[in-house]
C-alpha cells in the first residue's frame, strides 16, 4: 500500500503509514584488482623461492642454516599476522560506519516534517 507522500519517494508503507525503506544487500567494494593480486602472489613466491635457494647454497653449517630458515618462517608468519590485523581493523571501521549510516537512514525515515508537534 502506498501513501500519496511516499509515492513520489518510491518507498513502501505499512498500514500505519510509516515508510519501510528497502535494505539493499551489496558486497563491499573490492579495492584490489586481479592483476594486483597476481603480482602479490608472484612476488611472494619469488621472494620465498630466492630465500630458500640462498639458504640452501650458503656455505654455512647446518645449525646456522636452520637458524636462517626459522628466521624466514617467523618473518613470513609475522607478515600474515600483520596483514590480518590491518584487514580486521579496516573491516571493523567499515562495519561501524555502516551501522552509523543505518541509524541516520532510520532517523530520516521516521522524521515527518508535516506531522504537527
Amino acid at each position: 500500500m502506498r501513501s500519496p507522500r511516499s509515492a513520489d519517494l518510491g518507498v513502501m508503507t505499512t498500514p500505519t503509514q510509516l515508510p519501510v525503506l528497502p535494505t539493499p544487500v551489496t558486497a563491499p567494494p573490492s579495492h584490489t584488482t586481479v592483476a594486483f593480486q597476481a603480482q602479490a602472489a608472484i612476488a611472494f613466491a619469488l621472494s620465498l623461492g630466492f630465500m630458500t635457494v640462498g639458504i640452501l647454497y650458503l656455505p654455512v653449517d647446518t645449525w646456522q642454516r636452520a637458524f636462517l630458515v626459522l628466521g624466514t618462517l617467523f618473518s613470513i608468519s609475522s607478515c600474515f599476522t600483520l596483514a590480518k590485523v590491518v584487514r580486521d581493523a579496516q573491516e571493523q571501521k567499515s562495519f561501524v560506519s555502516r551501522i552509523d549510516e543505518a541509524r541516520r537512514e532510520k532517523l530520516m525515515a521516521e522524521h515527518d516534517p508535516y506531522r504537527p508537534a
